[in-house]
């Protein structure tokens, strides 16, 4: 039986704890702007070496959020993504080292010019200040957003799920001994010491002024509340409702694998496949195949008529359906004319996060790829792919689908901005 849970409130008023973890995060934003790189990695490196030394304290908080977990009734996605074990804790700990051998994006030059007057002006890469983020049930996010702060120089306050709570102090215990050690702030890197979820609201109206960015990373109703209440910036995504379209040019074997590989590796995450479209020139020989495929695995299949017709076994499809994230072993199935047909059915469908096309066209590729209107379009890859350590960043924050500077998989170079320095001779404006 899990013991019980000590109380990790604090003293004093709510209000007045939070107003200092937002000042104490804008003061360590100014220490770590100026921080080198030699010294954030070497606190990187320090924190990975604690996750590991400390790896028994962590499965052991872990194991009793779990257990309270299911009592509570969570989702068996839910509980997936929440569970650690002796490999989870190693991978927090090798995302940590990738991190680390990230180039440093702080002071790069992006670009530069010579005015006629002879000024040289730069636009040079600056962290972003301070990062709040809310999550839910994934305690790696707590080492995955801590690591990519510091690498950006930018202070991050970390509101982890109640569902995690003791699975998140015991990894950010490890995170502030690796701070302590390079001698940066242990405020480089805070968690949120409470349940109480008057905490999110107060994080959302960015503690006056002391967070420049929020980032929820959840379910749908977190991210709908953050992008609802949020008073600054937001990088979130709704929900993950991913595609895979399989042309009539596609090698049915290598659809197969791709279809299964997106649908079934890991049915909770958000790059998860909800919804196969298959092409009608190619329904005769390729879509019994990938419904029969899919069915064996142990995925329900909610189908149009074209589908249903396939196997006894398909459940009839909804219109809701079609919009559905279901991060579990189910996927909506239907028969579309085509390239222009299933890009229509993801621009209506879709949630503008991960979609990909399986051909062996080229031009038909390049029509998805340009057209569709998703944050990470693939062809001939697997969606989930849609993972910042997939795409060389180390880790990531999340997945933005929205149209500011960060979209995709949020990582070192979406935690920064930019300013401009110009340097002069003696000009003046006439």
């Amino acid at each position: 039986m899990s013991a019980p849970l000590k109380s990790i409130e604090g003293t004093g008023d709510l209000a007045a704890s939070m107003a200092e973890i937002g000042q104490k995060g804008r003061s360590a934003a100014r220490a770590l702007a100026l921080a080198s790189t030699a010294q954030k990695d070497r606190a990187l490196g320090l924190m990975a070496a604690a996750v590991r030394a400390q790896k028994t304290r962590i499965l052991a908080a872990n194991a009793d959020d779990v257990i309270d977990a299911k009592a509570a009734g969570l989702s068996g996605a839910a509980l997936d993504r929440l569970t650690l074990d002796a490999a989870r804790v190693e991978a927090i700990a090798v995302a940590i080292e990738a991190v680390r051998a990230l180039n440093d994006p702080v002071d790069t030059v992006t670009s530069s010019w010579t005015r006629p007057n002879g000024m040289i002006i730069e636009r040079v890469r600056v962290p972003l200040g301070v990062i709040g983020i809310i999550y839910e049930s994934r305690p790696n996010v707590t080492a995955d957003a801590g690591a990519l702060c510091l690498k950006s120089g930018t202070a991050a306050i970390l509101r982890g799920g109640s569902d995690s709570t003791r699975s998140s102090r015991a990894i950010h215990a490890a995170l502030q001994e690796g701070l302590r050690e390079a001698g940066l702030p242990e405020a480089a890197i805070q968690l949120v010491p409470t349940r109480d979820r008057a905490a999110v609201g107060m994080m959302l109206n960015g503690l006056s002024g002391n967070i420049d960015v929020i980032v929820p990373r959840g379910g749908k109703s977190l991210v709908a509340r953050v992008q609802a209440e949020a008073r600054l910036p937001v990088f979130a995504h709704l929900e993950g409702v991913c595609h895979v379209y399989v042309d009539k040019a596609a090698s049915l074997a290598m659809a197969q694998k791709i279809v299964l590989n997106a649908k079934m590796r890991r049915t909770g995450v958000c790059g998860a496949a909800e919804t196969l479209l298959v092409d009608r020139a190619a329904a005769a020989t390729m879509l019994k195949p990938l419904i029969e495929m899919l069915i064996d695995a142990g995925c329900e299949i909610r189908g149009d008529k074209a589908v249903q017709a396939i196997d006894k076994r398909v459940k009839h499809v909804t219109d809701e359906d079609w919009g559905t994230e279901y991060l579990d072993a189910i996927i909506a199935a239907g028969v579309v004319d085509g390239v222009d047909a299933a890009i229509a059915h993801i621009e209506r469908y879709g949630s503008h996060h991960t979609d990909a096309i399986v051909t062996g066209d080229d031009a038909t590729a390049e029509k998805f790829l340009r057209e569709v209107d998703s944050a990470i379009v693939l062809h001939n890859a697997s969606t989930q792919f849609a993972d910042g350590g997939e795409f060389g960043f180390g880790a990531e924050i999340g997945i933005a689908t929205g149209r500011l500077h960060a979209r995709g998989p949020v990582g070192v170079d979406q935690l920064t901005t930019f300013k401009y320095r110009i340097r002069g001779s003696g000009q003046i404006r006439p």
